[in-house]
């Protein structure tokens, strides 16, 4: 399993509660996890920013080498009603390919379903 380092922040494959590295649909995936625990990207501190950055640009670079894909999906869950499942920070890079059934579909695909609309009151 190939990790990555900086002062700050550190970058692992993704996996789940368990440990076990995730399903071959996110094959690739990784995240970014500050070494200071926080709860919220709200919460980083700017020099934190800065090393998430410079981390993301070192994953890519990893990641367009070992996988060459056609697209990426960033994104960070605050929250467990925005799907967080561990209550400490990190930041989803999930390479994408146009040979996926759900290509085209980003981040937003699913929320934007009408079935997802809140009531009114």
């Amino acid at each position: 399993m190939k990790k990555f380092e900086n002062e700050l922040v550190v970058a692992v494959l993704s996996t789940d509660s368990s440990g076990k590295v995730l399903s071959k649909a996110l094959i690739g995936s990784y995240v970014i996890i500050p070494k200071r625990h926080v709860e919220s990207p709200f919460d980083l501190s700017e020099q934190e920013w800065l090393a998430t950055k410079e981390m993301m640009d070192t994953v890519k670079q990893y990641l367009d080498e070992k996988y060459n894909p056609d697209g990426y999906n960033l994104g960070w869950n605050v929250g467990q009603v925005a799907g967080q499942e561990v209550s400490r920070v990190h930041l989803h890079i999930i390479p994408r390919f146009a040979d996926e059934p759900f290509a085209g579909k980003g981040i937003r695909h699913w929320l934007k379903k009408d079935e997802n609309a809140r009531s009114r009151k």
